[in-house]
């Protein structure tokens, strides 16, 4: 077992099987928690500005202050952090805080893997728009054309859902994916799983959140369908086409799904779950279905991002359908303030003009911020290896890695310590 758990639950006997097909009660993500405080709460969050300790370059955001903002996202509460900021030229800024064993004083290492998760959601994508530019797919296709007796049943209507749609988390498909409520839930359903069929059957139980294209919710549901079409559409597993498209064409040599395989490569730090009772307990270890599942390095996600914005991986013509945002709803919002959705990726203003994109991702144990300039030549990347089941925490930690991002990709420099 590659985990140490901190939790004083009884642990999980090591040789137990993962078991295929059975009920697993997997984390939504920040997104979901936020979605379902939000709907019945208002936070204030105010993140406290840095001391000012660094002595940076003015010539811009340097490794000084790279260190000094990863430690403010630490002094939130996060186990382990470690980020990268990488350019057209010159060597990547990488710096980490915290510690990758809680208890330990194990360095959390400089290129450690992690969970992803729904930072996969722009691999999907990209998969689906390539598909488009060849001529196999069109944006306009309809899931019942593409998987006809896929979805059906208590108003969700397949004729009506576009494959835009999905990308674009305007489908209106409901989302049931339950998640670790107590450490207790975490060791009885971490080997569990689902089959993409399992997970839309249970989202159709439910009628649509809304009429397809009248609305924006994110909709886990909605990638796993694309998935389904894209092994339709070409005969062939859709992470083998992730692998095929996207990962051996960029080098991404660290960037893999783990199957049924519950512990992640060597080196990681590992992933912590803070429940509702205030438990810490070390979640590193579980199944995750779907291409929630990927994990991967800031180097890779980094390089992921600046080959996609750097045209290397869609036409001009598909680049512009994926950067054709919608405003995401009011509680989203507030993660994302002025951000717009697109097809499978997020755009976000920046604090010195403009914008830049990004897909997040938070999984049980391990959140991650990203985002690169519109030209793919900055990139930067997060890891954060500690989730909350609450909102107030989940919002600071969400804003203080935002402001790491915002600064990194403005090259802004930190104030001059005062003597």
């Amino acid at each position: 077992m590659t985990s140490t758990t901190r939790s004083s639950a009884p642990q999980h006997h090591p040789s137990r099987k993962p078991t295929s097909g059975r009920r697993r009660r997997i984390r939504r993500g920040w997104l979901a928690v936020a979605a379902a405080a939000l709907g019945t709460a208002s936070v204030a969050i105010a993140v406290q500005p840095s001391d000012g300790t660094a002595t940076p370059s003015a010539t811009g955001y340097q490794q000084d202050d790279l260190r000094r903002d990863t430690d403010a996202v630490r002094a939130l509460g996060i186990t382990g952090v470690q980020a990268r900021v990488t350019t057209a030229s010159g060597p990547d800024l990488v710096a980490t805080a915290g510690v990758a064993v809680a208890g330990t004083n194990r360095p959390v290492p400089r290129d450690g893997y992690f969970r992803i998760a729904s930072t996969g959601k722009a691999l999907m994508a990209t998969v689906i728009l390539q598909l488009v530019d060849e001529g196999r797919l069109s944006l306009d296709d309809t899931v019942d054309r593409r998987l006809p007796g896929v979805i059906d049943g208590n108003g969700n209507d397949p004729r009506k859902i576009t494959v835009r749609q999905l990308l674009q988390n305007t489908s209106g498909l409901h989302d049931d994916l339950p998640g670790f409520d107590t450490p207790q839930q975490y060791y009885q359903h971490r080997y569990d799983t689902y089959s993409a069929e399992q997970i839309v059957a249970r989202a159709v139980k439910h009628h649509p959140d809304f009429e397809p294209g009248t609305g924006w919710g994110y909709s886990n549901t909605g990638y796993v369908v694309l998935g389904m079409i894209v092994e339709k559409t070409t005969g062939r597993p859709w992470q083998d086409e992730v692998e095929r498209r996207i990962l051996k064409p960029l080098g991404m040599n660290h960037t893999y799904l783990p199957g049924t395989t519950p512990t992640l490569r060597r080196p990681h730090a590992d992933g912590y779950q803070v429940f509702p009772s205030g438990e810490r307990t070390d979640v590193t270890e579980q199944l995750v279905p779907d291409l929630g599942g990927y994990v991967s390095t800031t180097a890779d996600v980094n390089r992921f991002f600046r080959g996609l914005l750097g045209g290397r991986l869609l036409s001009r013509a598909r680049m512009t359908d994926m950067q054709h945002t919608v405003p995401v709803d009011k509680r989203i919002e507030t993660f994302w303030p002025g951000g717009r959705y697109g097809l499978g990726l997020v755009s976000r203003p920046l604090s010195c003009g403009g914008s830049y994109w990004s897909h997040e991702g938070g999984e049980a144990g391990y959140i991650t911020l990203n985002g690169a300039t519109k030209d793919g030549g900055r990139a930067v990347t997060v890891s954060l290896s500690t989730s909350f089941n609450d909102l107030e925490n989940t919002l600071r930690q969400h804003k203080a890695a935002s402001a790491l991002v915002d600064r990194a990709l403005c090259d802004t420099p930190g104030k001059r310590q005062e003597k």
